[in-house]
């Protein structure tokens, strides 16, 4: 048995129909794993934040440059010191791709920031407890495309 040549046209028409229609797809799911890696990464700079809201009030005197470990590059971590009991005065710190901390804090945009963070102490605080509002948008510069939002609370 053979294959006529209307057959053939027929079986090349219905998978190029279906190529076309996969080929269609691949916009949209490249943007969606563009936007899947960039709140991975803003998620990744909430933790951050995060851990370091929780352990920088709680270093001894002396000790708020070490947050940042050897780092030699730029870290405004232990500015961050003291400043929540500075009740809807927002801060800001900005972020590379990789989500690692560029620039200083409140400081002006760094050229090679992305993320923007942004951390507003929304609850007046007391001698043990202060809520954190941190937002992390990108890109850093003109409109946000997208963001990602976190309440804290920050326990002393």
């Amino acid at each position: 048995m053979a294959f006529s040549l209307v057959e053939v046209t027929l079986a090349l028409g219905v998978a190029a129909f279906c190529l076309i229609a996969v080929l269609g797809l691949l916009p949209t799911s490249l943007k969606t794993q563009q936007a899947s890696i960039q709140q991975t990464t803003a998620n990744q700079i909430i933790s951050t934040i995060f851990s370091a809201l929780r352990a920088d009030i709680r270093l001894p005197p002396g000790l708020a440059n070490k947050v940042c470990g050897d780092d030699p590059g730029p870290c405004a971590w232990g500015d961050l010191n003291g400043h929540w009991r500075d009740v809807a005065i927002p801060f800001t710190l900005y972020f590379t791709n990789v989500g690692k901390q560029t620039g200083a804090l409140n400081g002006d945009l760094p050229a090679d920031a992305v993320f923007k963070a942004t951390i507003t102490y929304t609850f007046p605080p007391s001698d043990t407890t202060t809520l954190a509002n941190i937002i992390v948008t990108w890109p850093a510069q003109g409109v946000p495309t997208g963001s990602v939002t976190s309440v804290m609370a920050v326990n002393r």
